[in-house]
């Protein structure tokens, strides 16, 4: 089966579990995720699961992306601030949907593979940056909408910081370092307050705090 049909019935998957933005269902089926996948699991670039890559990392299943992208409600003038680039697809589908997104990862080599995959797609919507995810990106702040892609145990309170007062959005995975006890929380800001809600059980690998060695060179890609 081709990549093409195999896409498509991808699309309809996901659209039948709950992915019913067409913006969302649009920007992923616009999105090559072969560009993304390690070599041995091109065939299963459109399988609707997570699949392994470089650092111990995962690329998510795209029923998550899809669900997590549609719960952040992005609006096409929104700066996004997405934390854990992995494999740089969930950057590239939310660049499909907002103004700008700026992306940070711990690890310098998927960092790098994942500039490189940018480049290629002609991505230029997108800003890098090597660095501890818990801290977010101040300098850049507030963020319209921030999505976290490794789960903490709780919300961190850097990130609630550097979310817009009006009408801000963050969705992340929290829970228990294992995967055993994890689900997606809606974060929504009104001015310094904020409540959140409990969407869906998930699995992702932990967010983990520091980095593995010297980071905070920043990449543009226009």
């Amino acid at each position: 089966m081709s990549h093409d049909s195999r896409k498509i019935r991808l699309i309809m998957d996901l659209r039948n579990q709950g992915v019913i933005d067409t913006r969302v269902l649009s920007a992923i089926e616009t999105v090559p995720r072969e560009a993304f996948v390690e070599e041995a699991f091109l065939d299963q670039a459109y399988a609707n699961q997570a699949l392994p890559i470089n650092c111990g990392q995962t690329i998510s299943q795209p029923l998550i992306v899809g669900l997590m992208s549609q719960a952040l409600e992005i609006g096409d003038r929104h700066k996004v601030l997405e934390v854990g680039t992995g494999s740089g697809y969930q950057a590239v589908v939310l660049s499909k949907l907002a103004r700008r997104v700026y992306t940070i990862e711990r690890h310098r080599d998927l960092l790098a593979q994942a500039e490189a995959r940018f480049k290629k797609l002609q991505i230029h919507n997108i800003t890098t940056m090597a660095g501890d995810g818990y801290k977010g990106w101040p300098a850049q702040a507030p963020f319209d909408r921030i999505l976290v892609t490794a789960a903490p145990r709780v919300v961190p309170p850097d990130l609630v910081a550097q979310l817009s007062d009006q009408g801000g959005i963050m969705v992340l995975p929290v829970g228990d370092p294992a995967g055993l006890h994890q689900e997606v929380i809606r974060v929504r800001k009104d001015g310094k307050k904020y409540h959140s809600e409990r969407m869906f059980p998930v699995r992702f690998v932990p967010l983990v705090q520091g980095v593995p060695e010297e980071a905070g060179n920043t990449k543009k890609y226009r």
